[in-house]
């Protein structure tokens, strides 16, 4: 690679801080190879809905890295990244990194009815035209990267949250049982509770119709044990805090929930805060803050050692062996 690498970002986003924190911890390391500046990309939206987007600076034959906002309207962040990529081409960038701690529209991963369009498939189609490369982080399917024709890193973010959660609650953790809120979440819930020594429990539910969730069981024993809910997002909280009442009516003590992203729509945050959850752990995939239950960890230092290992040619998988 290039021995210069450019971390860019807006700095009127709310990811600015997140990619400056990501630049300062690259510039510490003392045996990188390469040299890391920080650079500027301007998103306007103008007075009709149009984004116009700008590099400020000469990214002629360099590596760029570039940090998107998760916390944008889905739409805004998918057409903006479409053209700062085009940018970058345009500007004779070497080679084009996209750092999406949450990838928007990975849910829409196929085709639920008749002549309805896979919309990863075609956010894929439209990143490989461009970019070298992908890094995010827990992609609700992990089979969309094989959409992609070039290198994608789908980082796994429980290794920040388990350190977390050694760091700061030591205690809790003694007497634990991991539960996956359902079957699809119990290759997650496996991988804390190998790390942890935990046993592990699932939620299997059943569904009354479209949408509304019936009946709930609980699949293991949580009787007198701490619990931890783990999953990859946390939209509306609905299913999960109906899981929480399963859990407590199964005998458990405390219950927490551990999610790599916070969406938190539909007013998620009041009804966590309501919930039997006495703790309820996030990233900053999408920038937001701690309030009331919820705590935010930092992915930064994630990032930071991914950015740094492609940076010097060395191996991502091994952060997560």
């Amino acid at each position: 690679m290039n021995d210069e690498i450019l971390i860019l970002a807006d700095p009127q986003s709310k990811v600015w801080n997140f990619a400056r924190s990501i630049y300062g911890r690259l510039n510490s390391d003392p045996n990188r190879l390469v040299k890391y500046r920080l650079g500027i990309v301007n998103i306007i939206k103008f007075n009709d809905g149009e984004i116009f987007v700008k590099i400020e600076e000469s990214v002629r034959n360099m590596v760029c890295f570039f940090v998107h906002d998760s916390s944008m309207s889905p739409q805004d962040w998918a057409m903006s990244l479409v053209e700062i990529n085009d940018a970058l081409i345009r500007s004779s960038a070497r080679e084009i990194y996209n750092v999406l701690p949450y990838m928007r529209y990975s849910r829409q991963d196929r085709m639920t009815d008749p002549r309805t369009p896979v919309t990863s498939g075609v956010l894929a189609r439209m990143i490989g035209m461009v970019a070298n490369g992908v890094i995010t982080t827990d992609l609700h399917n992990p089979a969309i990267t094989g959409s992609y024709s070039l290198p994608f890193d789908n980082l796994r973010a429980y290794s920040t949250i388990i350190s977390y959660l050694r760091h700061k609650y030591p205690d809790f953790l003694e007497n634990l049982v991991i539960v996956a809120p359902d079957v699809g979440s119990a290759e997650m819930a496996k991988s804390y509770a190998k790390r942890l020594g935990a046993g592990v429990a699932i939620v299997d539910k059943s569904r009354e119709k479209a949408g509304v969730v019936g009946k709930m069981t609980v699949i293991g024993d949580v009787s007198g044990k701490n619990v931890i809910v783990v999953d990859d997002m946390i939209d509306t909280a609905g299913t999960l805090c109906k899981a929480a009442e399963t859990l407590k009516e199964g005998g458990a003590l405390k219950i927490w929930a551990c999610a790599t992203h916070g969406l938190f729509s539909n007013n998620a945050v009041e009804r966590l805060n309501a919930s039997y959850f006495e703790k309820v752990i996030v990233t900053d995939s999408i920038p937001q803050e701690s309030l009331g239950n919820i705590e935010v960890v930092s992915l930064m230092d994630l990032f930071a050692e991914t950015i740094n290992r492609i940076s010097h040619g060395r191996s991502v998988s091994e952060l997560f062996k």
